[in-house]
């Protein structure tokens, strides 16, 4: 299959191009390398991918000339870019374009492909609002402008489904974790703080905030799991995630396990725009794409810490780094 992935050298976007392509697609990657966050990270990611055969194109999806640059045969469209977070650094307009805008030029362009098995939104969990413990059917009621703007950019997609463009589906994610993850997030920072001795920057009340944490595998696992189910999942919403349930405070005990370390705090306002409790519900997913998320969270935040003391804490001693094991089998995409 000929497959596109948007977003290619980001977190999620940069293993599942991977996967894909060890499953012996043909893979195009796009990227706009916004500086949201270090664009080092991003480039890494993409040489990664191009070790691998896969071009990673930089191009901005707010410009509507993709036809100009990418071909028409694709079989599936993986859309994974877009404006994260609920940092208040992002600008209304920053979400408003690369979420809505940049979302209705990829659907033009997907317009054009007459073959096109399917569309894969990836959605978000921040798309029903503050306390989330439901199934698709729940009403959205998005508290953050990035969750408006995904709500938006998913429905941009399902529509063409409805108008019978080409076939589209969404997948809302919940809290994924492990390699690549931005640095913004909570177990980067965590593990961040906790080797090099700096204060997490808790948020007050998040302690008691409860989230399905999955691992970047499981999550992979579930979106390719759609390849083959086009009539299945055509105009459908699917939730993504771990049925199992954390506190925060959870994830930092974990952590501090993990690493033999107390990571110590730096108490900030509340967030606006937190969520309290995104527990998934995985019911149709398990029914439609026989989805099995099986990395605990613990054995997940062993693959992270790995990952991060190998390729973005050049600094710790070896005999730290000797002393850490991890299960090598969710290292395999």
């Amino acid at each position: 299959m000929e497959i596109l992935v948007t977003g290619a050298a980001g977190f999620i976007g940069s293993h599942l191009a991977e996967k894909l392509r060890k499953m012996g697609h043909t893979v195009i990657g796009l990227d706009s390398f916004s500086a949201y966050y270090d664009v080092k990270l991003k480039r890494k990611n993409a040489e990664r991918l191009r070790s691998f055969g896969i071009p990673v194109i930089e191009q901005d999806l707010c410009v509507d000339f993709l036809a100009t640059i990418l071909p028409d045969t694709f079989d599936y469209i993986f859309h994974c870019a877009a404006q994260p977070g609920i940092a208040s650094k992002s600008t209304f307009k920053g979400y408003l374009d690369n979420n809505i805008i940049a979302t209705h030029h990829l659907c033009h362009f997907a317009q054009q492909h007459l073959n096109l098995k399917l569309f894969i939104n990836i959605g978000t969990s921040s798309i029903y609002g503050s306390d989330v413990f439901c199934d698709e059917e729940q009403m959205a009621k998005p508290i953050s402008n990035y969750g408006v703007t995904k709500l938006a950019a998913e429905q941009i997609a399902l529509s063409h489904s409805r108008l019978e463009d080409f076939p589209a589906c969404s997948l809302r994610l919940y809290s994924v974790y492990g390699s690549r993850e931005r640095p913004d997030k909570m177990f980067s920072q965590l593990i961040d703080c906790a080797l090099n001795d700096k204060k997490f920057p808790l948020f007050k009340g998040s302690l008691a905030h409860k989230r399905s944490f999955t691992h970047i595998n499981d999550i992979i696992g579930g979106i390719v799991s759609v390849m083959g189910k086009e009539e299945k999942c055509d105009g459908q919403i699917i939730n993504l995630g771990s049925n199992k349930e954390y506190t925060t405070a959870q994830g930092v005990h974990t952590v501090e396990k993990l690493l033999n370390k107390k990571i110590e705090f730096n108490e900030q306002s509340a967030r606006s725009g937190d969520q309290l409790r995104t527990k998934a519900v995985i019911d149709k997913a398990i029914r439609l794409l026989h989805y099995k998320p099986a990395i605990s969270l613990e054995e997940g935040l062993r693959e992270q810490i790995k990952w991060f003391k190998e390729t973005q804490n050049r600094s710790i001693p070896k005999k730290v780094l000797s002393g850490f094991q991890t299960n090598q089998s969710i290292m395999k995409n």
